[in-house]
């Protein structure tokens, strides 16, 4: 017996071979122990800076001051979420999540954007709109700037691993294209927050002078806003990358024209009707080929063939863990058994 098919017809489709691959988690290790790595040490950098700039603030009464204490409670909160993200994420697949829970991480990095805005932004905002209506005047500058002087140096070592991390994802991309084509939120979350933090660093730095130098507490209150503006800033622009993340991305083109080439070199392929990918995963990838194949193809040589496809692809691209199959219209042909 010969499964038939005629030319015109619709693609028959169905998951006729899929593939685990090992290499997927072997060639990622090294990168999600950097970004494990990163994660803790944004942890206790941003406890510990949290803690001398309450301090801070109750010595002095700066609103900018207690907006950077925020900041960085906020922040040691958000890599809380991201490294429970990272536990989460490594939990095998079951009978209700088959595909793993890989998303999971997505899901955490879109809860840390809302956390920045709603309470790292909203909260500096409204305490230096409330400095604004009644100014306190800066008590003892020198607790902020002793304070502001050892915060920068441990974001600085916190910065510094983040980065580490999220430099091998860059490959000699622009910061802003890499953090759009990066499919690990931990890295470049890392990156932002600790960038953020330096900037907010120097804001609270120069309204802390400007208003004890001066005489005015405004420039406080108005550091206090910036640094409230400038995380509602990054926190949109993390939000609308996860959202990206977690709807579900493809690999980049440029990784599925090699695959559309690797596949258009197996003699009983006649067409690449269409490729479909999608991350489950920072370093897991779904991959469906809807092929035309050879007419008369046996059934074994169908089943060597998919075989040899997998292999040739995954050993390419090991973050590919599953490949699908639909067996589109054979030419007109029939499917032997042998």
């Amino acid at each position: 017996m010969g499964y038939k098919s005629k030319e015109n017809q619709a693609p028959v489709s169905g998951n006729m071979h899929y593939k685990d691959t090992a290499e997927a988690s072997a060639a990622t290790e090294d990168t999600a122990s950097e970004s494990k790595t990163s994660v803790i040490a944004a942890i206790i950098g941003n406890l510990l800076i949290a803690a001398t700039k309450f301090v801070a603030a109750a010595f002095t009464g700066s609103s900018a001051m207690l907006s950077e204490a925020i900041h960085s409670m906020v922040d040691t909160g958000n890599g809380g979420l991201i490294y429970y993200g990272l536990y989460k994420s490594k939990k095998p697949p079951d009978l209700k999540h088959p595909f793993g829970h890989g998303r999971e991480l997505y899901f955490w990095t879109l809860i840390v954007a809302l956390s920045i805005f709603a309470v790292g932004g909203g909260i500096s905002v409204y305490e230096g709109i409330l400095h604004l209506i009644e100014p306190v005047k800066i008590e003892n500058p020198v607790w902020s700037y002793s304070v502001l002087g050892v915060s920068a140096f441990f974001e600085s070592i916190s910065w510094y691993f983040g980065w580490k991390a999220f430099r091998k994802e860059r490959r000699g991309k622009s910061v802003f294209r890499a953090i759009r084509d990066s499919k690990d939120p931990t890295n470049f979350t890392v990156v932002l927050e600790d960038s953020t933090a330096l900037v907010g660093l120097a804001i609270a730095f120069i309204g802390v002078f400007l208003g004890d130098q001066l005489g005015m507490p405004f420039f406080d209150g108005a550091a206090s806003i910036l640094i409230g503006i400038l995380l509602c800033a990054v926190a949109l622009l993390l939000g609308y990358e996860t959202k990206s993340l977690l709807i579900g991305e493809s690999l980049d083109e440029e990784k599925l024209d090699e695959i559309r080439q690797i596949i258009n070199s197996e003699p009983n392929v006649v067409e690449v009707v269409n490729t479909r990918t999608i991350y489950s995963a920072p370093d897991r990838v779904l991959l469906t080929l809807e092929l035309k194949f050879a007419k008369g193809i046996s059934s074994d040589d169908l089943r060597r063939t998919t075989q040899s496809l997998e292999k040739a692809v995954c050993e390419k691209f090991p973050e590919i863990a599953k490949v699908f199959y639909e067996a589109a219209s054979l030419s007109g042909g029939e499917i032997t058994e042998n």
